[in-house]
């Protein structure tokens, strides 16, 4: 089953590089392809990210009022998450989906490329920019600066990109929640860049395009989700009668006649 899995992904990069004529540039339309294809997901759990955020100040307070009792946080949090239709697992769904296929592109691009398809006469460069996309930052450094300096600069942008997404979630949080998120990007960037460092550079391509895509969606879409807010609450608004306050004027007293 897994080799059927890694067939269709080197199947999907090769017909880039059949239509395109470069490595690379087959990478990244590929992995454009997979990311369409996951945008409805994707979609449905920025929404729920957004949602939360909205929910946050009730979520610190929670946090201060029950900061002696874990059992009740548990539960009160449960119930938020519910009232806000936020689900926790969802914020790891981008990395369940790609892991298969991160391990797949791997795979097949330090074992498996050369009885795959040969000695390539245009060779697995990117734009003549990457010598070897099947070569990890590791191998390239023994092989002089020059030739490690494109490496190290895709290996800072799979690794920033992957810090990107949480950073930008983490901005509309605050207190021990905002606290927890920079720690976890902190460590996933350490575990990326150390993944990253005996990684083929296609593989840290493919990684850094996703992450780019997945930036570029989250931010479209909360801004898209912002834009409806607010118009929804200038209809409120706008619907809200208009009060009136009406001053009466005091009846004067009438003279009492004099007898």
């Amino acid at each position: 089953m897994w080799d059927v899995f890694k067939d269709f992904i080197f199947w999907g990069m090769d017909a880039c590089y059949r239509f395109i004529g470069d490595w690379g540039l087959a990478i990244i339309v590929a992995t454009l392809i997979f990311r369409f294809l996951l945008m409805p997901l994707m979609q449905k759990q920025i929404k729920s990210s957004y949602k939360m955020n909205k929910f946050s100040p009730m979520m610190q307070e929670l946090q201060e009022k029950y900061a002696d009792d874990p059992q009740r946080l548990s539960e009160e949090t449960r119930k938020l998450y519910s009232e806000s239709g936020f689900n926790p697992v969802a914020g790891c769904l981008p990395l369940f989906l790609q892991m298969p296929i991160f391990i797949a592109v791997f795979q097949v691009l330090r074992d498996e490329m050369s009885w795959r398809v040969g000695d390539a006469s245009a060779g697995y460069n990117f734009l003549n920019i990457v010598p070897d996309l099947t070569v990890s930052p590791a191998a390239a450094l023994e092989q002089g600066f020059m030739v490690f300096l494109p490496y190290i600069i895709l290996l800072l942008l799979f690794a920033g990109l992957t810090f990107a997404p949480m950073i930008i979630q983490q901005r509309n949080q605050t207190g021990q929640q905002a606290q927890q998120m920079i720690i976890m990007s902190v460590v996933m960037t350490i575990m990326m860049l150390f993944i990253g460092w005996g990684s083929p550079a296609g593989v840290l391509l493919f990684w850094a395009t996703s992450s780019l895509f997945g930036v570029c969606q989250q931010q479209i879409t909360t801004r898209l989700l912002k834009r409806e807010d607010e118009q929804a609450e200038a209809e409120v608004i706008d619907l809200e009668p208009v009060k009136v306050d009406v001053v009466r004027k005091q009846r004067k007293k009438r003279p009492t006649k004099k007898r």
